[in-house]
């Protein structure tokens, strides 16, 4: 299988941590945002919504969106297991992934877009306060969530950890930052972005 990505853009980015966390033999491949690859004939063969990551499945076929191309490749190589055993460890994963989804993730890309946007996209004051506001609230959940846990849902690494992790690398590489008082989360970010899935 290989999967199709670019560096710190946050989608890609939690599907290649996933991936380095299941130390699965994928071959990753670099479709290079900047330069317009994703609008290349050869990429919109694979989508034709020009979108990252994607992955391709040794039949040739392709798999896209983040979250369904995890869950496939945990069903496929259930070890290391990152959404759970049980039916209800999948579930609080799930639950704890969609909230940093909605809180954290989507806001953090919004923002970076609104204030200092890789795409080029103008400035939007108005949107940028909105989602401060809603990352703001985000900050203020995981702070809880993670006093006294290793990781976001417990003492075992998920695909909640790789969207947390990928959305707040995305914000600080353009600027966007924990603040200081969220001792929690900033504790669990040093520590998971030194580990190898996410150095590599």
């Amino acid at each position: 299988m290989k999967l199709y990505h670019f560096p710190v853009a946050p989608n890609p980015s939690r599907v290649r941590i996933f991936v380095h966390e299941k130390a699965l033999p994928l071959e990753l491949i670099v479709v290079n945002l900047s330069k317009g690859e994703h609008q290349s004939p050869e990429h919109l063969a694979r989508t034709p919504r020009a979108m990252l990551p994607v992955l391709e499945l040794d039949d040739g076929s392709y798999l896209t969106e983040s979250v369904p191309v995890m869950e496939y490749l945990e069903e496929q190589f259930p070890d290391p297991p990152l959404i759970g055993r049980t039916a209800i460890e999948r579930a609080r994963t799930r639950e704890v992934e969609r909230m940093i989804e909605f809180k954290v993730f989507g806001p953090t890309a919004r923002l970076v877009h609104a204030t200092n946007s890789p795409l080029g996209l103008p400035p939007n004051p108005a949107v940028a306060e909105a989602e401060q506001a809603r990352l703001d609230d985000g900050y203020e959940t995981l702070e809880k969530q993670l006093s006294g846990a290793e990781f976001c849902t417990g003492s075992q690494v998920s695909m909640a950890d790789c969207t947390l992790c990928a959305g707040l690398f995305f914000g600080e590489f353009f600027g966007v930052t924990i603040p200081e008082e969220y001792e929690q989360l900033r504790r669990w970010y040093d520590a998971f972005k030194a580990r190898p899935s996410v150095q590599n």
